[in-house]
């Protein structure tokens, strides 16, 4: 079994990548987890935004050992529980508010709360949290507001998430103050309604080789 990430550092420094995936059918959970860990991405993101996402985190955490299953889109308190009760590894959120920061908390698991602004970063700073995520990524002014947080705000570091592609992703992780990107490219939903899980491992390959 993969060493459990301790903090939100540790979450960083899983990979290079963060696969964030969103599993429909939970059928599909475990091979898709395989073939990720096969390419070299041990940390595997569910988002809780289908029916069949804690039902994928149970059974990846049960059948996939080497694997660092952890829930993503955590956008209430109560998802931070079910979380926790199927078997995460560690939380992610897209914002975060003060109660949902003390669910995660709760939990007793790693996170990574998720901000958009300095503002938001330097609120979670107040709480002792340094490890975030940042999100939408693109959106939000990409590698060139990551890169201008580096100054004022040295101690934090991100998992920049949203719209970032394979080729893009290298300009994040050239930053000092990122520690991994997250990403969907690796399982698109055509390769995991295939079950071509030879193509997502060789996905997870190049990156991490990143």
């Amino acid at each position: 079994m993969t060493t459990s990430p301790r903090s939100g550092a540790d979450i960083l420094d899983l990979a290079p990548v963060m696969p964030v995936v969103v599993i429909s059918d939970a059928e599909t959970a475990v091979p898709l987890a395989r073939a990720l860990v096969a390419g070299g991405l041990p940390g595997i993101e569910v988002t809780l935004r289908t029916p069949a996402a804690l039902e994928a985190i149970e059974r990846i955490a049960a059948e996939v050992p080497e694997a660092v299953v952890g829930a993503g889109t955590v956008v209430a308190p109560g998802q931070a529980r079910a979380a926790a009760e199927a078997g995460a590894r560690f939380l992610v959120s897209p914002g975060c508010t003060a109660d949902l920061a003390s669910a995660m908390a709760d939990t007793g698991l790693p996170f990574l709360p998720g901000v958009g602004t300095v503002s938001e970063a330097m609120a979670l700073l107040e709480r002792g949290l340094s490890a975030l995520k940042f999100f939408p990524a693109e959106a939000a002014g990409g590698a060139a507001f990551l890169k201008s947080l580096a100054g004022p705000l040295p101690q934090v570091r991100f998992c920049p998430t949203g719209g970032i592609t394979a080729a893009s992703a290298p300009s994040y992780l050239a930053l000092a103050n990122v520690g991994c990107v997250g990403g969907s490219w690796l399982t698109p939903a055509e390769l995991v309604s295939a079950g071509d899980w030879g193509r997502v491992t060789r996905l997870a390959e190049e990156a991490a080789a990143l």
